[in-house]
């Protein structure tokens, strides 16, 4: 049974994706929800506290979709989050650009999925390749994070390409 606290949250997601975090006011996200201004508050606190919750449902979501051990399943669930989500750039980086960096319960959930992120992408290198490598895994997070971006305007294309940079890298000799 879904409680009032989660119908609050999945409901605002799509109209934060959307429509940006700033330009947005309470009244258009309780009435997506079907609340009130009050409830809204009651469960969540304040419209920060409501953006907090949507990236941490957002990144918990995410790390469940994105366990995985080699670049093809990185770039499978992708292609899967995409299709089920979208293709509107990384809701992060978008919350952090729109004044993300002077509000910490912000700030504080970006953090938590770029470790996430970061966490993927080295046990990815560390499976793909037998050895940890710190440069490696950074260079897939970009590689990633470009293909993420690059969707918005090039749809599957850019997974595509991504996927077979990110293959070239991890079987490069160091």
């Amino acid at each position: 049974m879904t409680t009032t606290r989660e119908r609050i949250i999945t409901s605002a997601e799509p109209v934060f994706d959307e429509h940006g975090f700033a330009g947005i006011g309470v009244d258009r996200l309780t009435e997506a929800a079907g609340v009130s201004s009050r409830t809204l508050y009651k469960h969540l606190g304040s419209k920060t506290g409501l953006i907090a919750a949507v990236l941490d449902a957002r990144r918990e979501r995410f790390g469940r979709v994105f366990d995985v051990s080699t670049v093809d399943e990185l770039f499978d669930a992708l292609t899967v989050w995409i299709r089920s989500e979208g293709a509107r750039g990384c809701l992060f980086l978008r919350a952090l650009g729109e004044d993300g960096r002077r509000v910490p319960e912000v700030e504080h959930a970006v953090r938590q999925y770029r470790e996430l992120l970061h966490r993927a992408m080295s046990r990815i290198v560390q499976h793909e390749t037998g050895s940890a490598d710190a440069v490696r895994a950074e260079q897939l997070l970009v590689v990633f994070e470009g293909a993420t971006s690059a969707a918005s305007y090039r749809g599957q294309r850019a997974v595509d390409a991504a996927r077979h940079i990110a293959r070239t890298l991890v079987r490069t000799p160091a």
